[in-house]
């Protein structure tokens, strides 16, 4: 099969740090189809062969392992193209259908790693070019929108030139092999599902927390957020898969339904539990790996009165039969203690304490906990028979915690397929199974709308936190309210 992946924002941040290795990654495993053509695209004045020495230079920042020697890239840059144009002008979308046609494709691929304010531009200008066939496919980055208002304008934009066939809405979350793994584990065993409802779990974390600040991306993410970065797309899409129903079978669609349930099941906010169950915070100056590091204020291109958030935490519900009265915990956030996203089920304790044991009756005796970054498995908890106590004079049998610990590195090889690989690799294929459908990114938006309109209204600015800590010490009374606390807290 033969294609054509046209990058829109060819010499950008996301093209050159995570696109083009991940193609790479899929030229070396023989899993890109040979014969295709890739052509970066941007308003640089380059040739071929120097946009082609561009992305070598890039490749100096990528992981030793993952760098091509000067054989492979020799072979790989022959796939490599570069056309300048400027997105607005409808000449150039005629200059870029010509050079298609020198050699029609059987899949055309147009990957818009643009500011979303050039989505609905992009996606027109392709229309009035001709270039939104049956064989073109459009892939989105996040966010995709600011708000719910904008989400439904380029979705409107997109789906008026293009079948919801052709478009995927990318996250690569979603592409993460735990993230796979956590489909498999729910819908591949018969293990977890009796247990997997409100009777046994006591209640949910979801944590991705990152120990970088804001990088370069200091003026984007000042007008984004933790809660649209990450809560409005990643973290809800792993809610979803924690808390959807089986799906009937493994199509696209079969998933997404599920998934479109689950956020259409979660808890409206009213004004009580929006100043009672949302934390947002900002990190103030700190250390990190025993080095001075700034206040987000104080970073290249953020506004020093900001009152954006880098830190968000927050408790639901997932208001169904299955899941009624389950708090599901989210939190996120930059500068924090340590770079870690995990899931974390909490089973209900024993009913009756027979044995002694400083941790029966807790809620962290029993725990499953799917890890999936930096490390990439399942740990799980339990109690086990531990050394006997002495008790008046006689020996009483007592409990300790044991661990099961499943490396999915060390077991399937840290080689496995990346997230921006797969993701690519099932758009050249067709495959829509792991991205976003856009009546589910609609329904995620109109959820967190509430908290944004409610911070938007308050004069309060977000809480402080020292960068290196686990954020503000609200995030821990809003979950000590109902008697749990973080996992690094018990």
């Amino acid at each position: 099969m033969s294609f054509d992946l046209i990058l829109f924002g060819g010499t950008g941040d996301l093209v050159w740090r995570k696109i083009m290795p991940a193609l790479f990654q899929a030229f070396r495993h023989g899993s890109l189809p040979a014969g295709g053509r890739i052509v970066g695209v941007a308003r640089d004045d380059l040739s071929d062969d120097q946009y082609r020495a561009l992305i070598k230079s890039r490749f100096d920042n990528v992981e030793l392992a993952k760098r091509p020697s000067e054989e492979e890239f020799s072979r790989f840059a022959a796939m490599l193209g570069y056309l300048r144009m400027d997105l607005s002008n409808p000449a150039d979308y005629a200059g870029l259908a010509a050079r298609l046609q020198q050699r029609p494709a059987d899949v055309v691929v147009m990957y818009v790693a643009t500011a979303p304010s050039l989505f609905t531009v992009v996606c027109e200008q392709i229309a009035a070019a001709g270039l939104n066939g049956p064989q073109t496919r459009v892939v989105l980055e996040k966010p995709l929108g600011h708000d719910l208002a904008s989400n439904r304008a380029i979705n409107k934009t997109v789906r008026s030139v293009l079948s919801e066939q052709q478009i995927f809405r990318i996250d690569h979350y979603l592409g993460k092999p735990s993230v796979q793994n956590l489909f498999a584990l729910r819908f591949g065993n018969s293990l977890f599902e009796p247990l997997w409802r409100r009777e046994t779990i006591a209640n949910i974390q979801i944590t991705i927390a990152e120990d970088l600040g804001v990088e370069k991306r200091g003026a984007f993410y000042d007008n984004t957020g933790a809660l649209r970065d990450m809560v409005q797309n990643h973290a809800l899409q792993l809610l979803c898969a924690i808390g959807m129903e089986p799906p009937i079978n493994s199509h696209a669609d079969a998933i997404r339904d599920e998934k479109l349930k689950v956020l259409r099941s979660l808890k409206a906010w009213t004004p009580e539990t929006l100043s009672q169950h949302v934390v947002r915070g900002q990190y103030a100056a700190g250390n990190i790996d025993g080095e001075a590091v700034p206040a987000y204020r104080d970073e290249k291109g953020v506004n020093p009165e900001s009152t954006t958030e880098t830190f968000v935490a927050l408790r639901t519900e997932i208001a169904n039969w299955r899941w009624a009265g389950v708090p599901f915990y989210i939190r996120t956030g930059k500068r924090l203690a340590g770079r870690d996203a995990h899931i974390e089920v909490n089973f209900r304790p024993a009913p009756h304490a027979i044995f002694k044991t400083s941790l029966a009756g807790s809620n962290v005796a029993n725990r499953l906990v799917i890890n999936l970054q930096p490390k990439d498995g399942l740990e799980l908890h339990l109690l086990a028979q531990g050394a006997d106590q002495r008790t008046g004079g006689r020996n009483t049998p007592s409990l300790a915690p044991v661990q099961l610990d499943l490396d999915f590195d060390k077991r399937f090889g840290s080689e496995r397929v990346g997230a921006y690989e797969r993701l690519l690799l099932d758009v050249i294929d067709g495959r829509l199974n792991l991205f976003v459908r856009s009546d589910e990114q609609e329904e995620a938006w109109r959820w967190v709308e509430p908290i944004l309109d409610s911070w938007s209204s308050q004069a309060s600015a977000p809480r402080p936190y020292a960068a290196g800590t686990w954020g503000p010490s609200a995030a821990s009374a809003m979950i000590a309210r109902d008697g749990y606390c973080w996992s690094e807290e018990c």
